[in-house]
């Protein structure tokens, strides 16, 4: 039997167990091969037969054949295997160079610990390390502490800088080369240490701050070098480490720079003396501030005012102070001028006290005189605007009881005018009419100037078509205008403005009456002009014109130019005041432009306005007055003057309206029954008896009707109070003296409706 091979070391790799297992299984084999082999030499003479031992042997040579068949098929797999393990640790090899190279060729030092945190490689960098301060390299199997331990202990790391913000740790090397340290875990738990050389980059971070420092002194050097104050900083030693030029220029003896020189060197030793107990205080931490004399080099006298604060460090040690040093010369010369200014100002105060003492009290008897002139004129104000304002009261009060009676009149009059009574009658009833016509203007007119000044009409701003304004006012004056021989133009407009309309109706109307009044031939233009967010309304005439100079006069109460050869009108001279009193209270401009010979332009400015979406339904809806009749009309007269009941029953049975008339409500009630009676409008007047107004009676009367009957209010009270109070209940409102023709178109109006 050959002789047993001697046993390979162990091997882990599975190619190598698969061999070893390949070799034992050949030398099983050839064992058993050897033994068949000797057993049938040795025993072919026990057997009895010879054809027996014949197949015995034949089996015993296949069973050999098939044997040594699986041997050489294992020896195969075994070559193959060979081959296999040669080409592995050939790769192996030529991987591990690789990364041999390729951590040798990185930049930065590279240490590889296993998962035991045990040293098993580093590269050619991380070595020179240790080389260059001639130190022992690590060996493997190192633990990673101990590497730490022999860096700090060997004085290979001179500084160690930790930043959170930062990756790793930032360390000096003995050589003066800045080197960060960067961990980092590996997959099989080992540790991977990179050290990086960071000396450029400190380098450049370094002289970055070192410029920002020499920046940053150099503005501090020109702040200071500024400031009109000796300004510097003295160090613990009592050596200057900063000061600025101010500062040299008063303590650079012969020129020399005080910087870097010690205290007791640069001031004189007496100053120096006067100086240190300030000098102990700031060194003790205390904040002094004192006034000293001192002399300069070329021996000027100056008061300084030093100020030393003291400079702590980190640790609360003082390192030195700052010194601020200021000029107050000026400042104590100034005192003391004033110093002595005080004392020679006490003197004179005391004389001129004596002086003034001997005035005051002739002033104060002055003083008494004049408060007791005062008095009296004020008192004398007082009174005269009492006065006016009772004679403004009472104008406006009594215009109910003035207009009355030529309220009455006028309506008489009307009445009459729709009689036929033959040419001399109805020419008599006419010189009547125009005769009221002017007695009507003239009390309006003082009742209109005096309801102005007491400021009981209130504007009642609202925004309305001008078209129908304009028409009346229009179609009123053509008559007037035609009496007079003239010819009056007017151009429609539509626009919408934002105004009173009554009392712009009476600016135009004063316009138009004088324009008439004074054109003596020619022609009048009523119209408007648009202009961006107004709408200028403008009355042209042809008349003498008005001089420059009188432009502004004929504005004022009473004040009228009468041309040379005019006759004389029955004005007062009060139309364009009244115009100038209510342009103002609406806030509308009002302009005049005149040439004498050629004629003269009122104008009035109104801001425009928008309707409401409510008015140009009314306004489809609306039909003229015109084609409407009063026929049968049922109508109440309400009020308390007997005669202006009659004027009224007789105007309105002239229309053929069915009328009855009461001063009250009981006499009302005394004729019918409020409640049931039918009737189709109720004329009531404000004022009434006893107290009682129209407003209440009408209320009580549509309180008992089922269906309330339209209201038509007249009164000679302009106030806004009562014109909003009759609008909220309904009514419409007409002021006395009224005009018939007016009149007839509001009846139609409201019967039509």
């Amino acid at each position: 039997m050959p002789a047993p091979k001697p046993a390979k070391a162990e091997s882990t790799d599975p190619r190598d167990i698969r061999i070893a297992e390949l070799e034992a299984e050949n030398e099983r084999l050839t064992i058993i091969r050897d033994a068949l082999i000797f057993r049938v030499e040795s025993g072919s003479a026990h057997k009895p037969e010879p054809y027996a031992a014949f197949e015995h042997s034949v089996m015993l040579a296949e069973q050999v054949r098939e044997r040594t068949e699986a041997l050489n098929q294992a020896m195969d797999e075994l070559k193959v295997s060979n081959k296999a393990l040669n080409r592995a640790r050939e790769e192996a090899d030529t991987t591990r160079h690789r990364l041999v190279d390729a951590i040798e060729g990185i930049d930065d030092g590279f240490v590889l610990f296993d998962r035991q945190h045990r040293l098993i490689q580093s590269n050619s960098r991380f070595r020179n390390y240790w080389i260059f301060c001639g130190l022992d390299v690590p060996a493997v199997g190192t633990s990673v502490t101990e590497v730490k331990r022999r860096l700090k202990e060997s004085g290979l790391i001179r500084e160690e800088h930790s930043n959170e913000d930062n990756e790793g740790s930032v360390f000096l090397l003995s050589n003066d080369r800045w080197v960060q340290m960067i961990e980092r875990p590996t997959r099989e738990g080992g540790l991977v240490v990179l050290y990086s050389d960071v000396t450029d980059v400190k380098n450049s971070e370094m002289a970055r701050r070192i410029k920002a420092l020499e920046e940053s002194e150099r503005w501090i050097r020109v702040v200071t070098d500024h400031v009109p104050a000796l300004i510097a900083y003295v160090g613990d030693d009592l050596t200057i480490h900063f000061c600025n030029k101010v500062y040299e220029g008063w303590y650079g003896r012969r020129g020399e720079s005080p910087l870097g020189k010690r205290l007791d060197d640069v001031h004189s030793p007496e100053l120096y003396l006067r100086l240190l107990p300030q000098i102990l205080n700031v060194m003790a931490g205390d904040n002094v501030t004192f006034e000293f004399e001192e002399t300069g080099e070329s021996g000027e006298v100056r008061y300084m005012l030093r100020s030393y604060v003291p400079n702590f460090d980190g640790h609360g040690d003082i390192v030195g102070f700052f010194v601020l040093i200021r000029d107050i010369t000026d400042r104590r010369k100034t005192a003391l001028a004033l110093e002595q200014a005080y004392d020679n100002l006490e003197r004179r105060v005391g004389e001129r006290t004596a002086e003034l003492t001997g005035l005051n009290e002739q002033l104060l008897e002055e003083i008494n005189e004049r408060a007791a002139v005062e008095a009296r004129l004020r008192d004398a104000k007082l009174e005269a605007e009492r006065a006016n304002l009772s004679k403004t009261k009472f104008l406006a009060a009594v215009s109910h009881d003035l207009l009355q009676p030529l309220n009455a009149a006028r309506l008489f009059t009307s009445a009459l005018l729709e009689q036929s009574f033959g040419p001399k009658a109805e020419g008599l009833v006419r010189s009547v009419s125009t005769s009221l016509d002017d007695v009507e203007n003239l009390l309006g007119t003082l009742v209109d100037i005096s309801k102005l000044d007491a400021g009981v009409i209130k504007p009642d701003i609202t925004a309305f078509d001008l078209r129908d304004l304009l028409n009346n006012i229009a179609r009123e004056f053509r008559q007037m205008a035609t009496a007079e021989g003239l010819e009056l133009d007017f151009v429609a407009s539509s626009a919408v403005v934002s105004s009173d309309s009554q009392l712009l109706a009476r600016i135009l109307r004063n316009f138009l009456t004088n324009a008439i009044r004074y054109t003596g031939m020619g022609r009048i233009l009523l119209g408007c002009r648009r202009q961006k967010d107004a709408v200028l309304i403008q009355v042209w005439d042809t008349g003498p014109g008005i001089p420059k100079d009188k432009l502004t006069e004929i504005f004022q109460e009473f004040k009228r130019i009468r041309p040379s050869g005019a006759q004389a009108d029955k004005g007062l001279g009060l139309g364009l005041a009244i115009v100038d009193k209510i342009s103002r209270m609406l806030g509308h401009e009002v302009t005049l432009h005149s040439r004498e010979g050629v004629g003269s332009v009122f104008s009035v400015r109104v801001p425009v306005g928008r309707l409401r979406p409510r008015r140009a339904v009314e306004e489809q809806n609306s039909v003229p007055a015109a084609a409407h009749r009063l026929n049968g009309a049922k109508i109440w007269v309400i009020d308390n003057d007997h005669a202006i009941c009659r004027g009224m029953k007789t105007l309105l049975e002239g229309w053929d309206c069915r009328v009855v008339t009461a001063s009250s409500l009981p006499d009302l009630e005394r004729q019918l029954d409020p409640g049931k009676a039918p009737v189709d409008l109720i004329l009531a007047d404000y004022h009434l008896d006893n107290d009682e107004n129209g407003v209440n009676v009408v209320a009580a009367i549509n309180s008992r009707r089922q269906q309330p009957a339209p209201v038509i209010m007249i009164t000679a009270n302009y106030t806004f109070e009562l014109k909003q109070h009759i609008r909220d209940q309904g009514h419409l409102l007409m002021n006395k003296p009224v005009k018939p023709l007016k009149l007839r178109s509001a009846l139609i109006h409201l019967l039509q409706n």
